[in-house]
């Protein structure tokens, strides 16, 4: 049995569940997800836990039964409690804003970068415009967003400018190291 498959998903009160062949929507208070599973694999509501089965031992079914006790577990921590994603902006000059809910990056270019976000994902910029916040209920939505974010200026080793992750570590390296080891004229 799969370790993370055999967990039970706990179900807060607020949440609701509803199971429809192979199709699991899940309501909360921040919104509403849907999503299809695999019709090999069982999902079961009992006694406020979702629980999560496979109809045999086949090795895809063995690799679906985490897979989707994880994508459960996602649903229901996005509609009640939701997903965020920290990005820093490092560089002079370099800062973002949000302007009529379109995320505004200058970052080097001789142009802004607007990003429309999609349906359910909301930005938000701290006051020094260096740090930005991707919020939804949808946790592949936001780390999504999140990259394309962070690829519009990937941080670079030598000085450290770009966009990186919250926490993100940026393996540095040293620039040129002049006339070492030229002997003569």
């Amino acid at each position: 049995m799969s370790r993370i498959g055999r967990m039970p998903v706990t179900i807060p009160k607020d949440v609701t569940i509803d199971i429809q062949e192979n199709r699991v929507t899940v309501k909360g208070p921040k919104g509403q997800l849907s999503r299809n599973f695999h019709p090999y694999i069982r999902i079961e509501k009992q006694n406020g836990h979702l629980l999560v089965s496979r109809t045999s031992d086949a090795p895809t079914h063995r690799s679906l039964h985490g897979l989707t006790r994880a994508l459960l577990a996602n649903m229901v921590q996005g509609v009640s409690e939701g997903f965020r994603k920290n990005l820093e902006i490092e560089g002079v000059g370099y800062r973002a804003d949000v302007q009529s809910s379109n995320l505004v990056l200058n970052v080097g270019y001789s142009h802004q970068v607007h990003i429309k976000p999609p349906a359910g994902i909301t930005f938000s910029v701290d006051k020094s415009g260096k740090v930005v916040t991707v919020e939804g209920i949808d946790k592949e939505m936001v780390g999504e967003i999140a990259a394309q974010i962070r690829r519009v200026r990937k941080p670079e080793p030598y000085k450290g400018k770009g966009i990186r992750y919250a926490g993100e570590w940026i393996r540095r390296k040293a620039g040129k190291s002049g006339k070492v080891g030229k002997v003569g004229k």
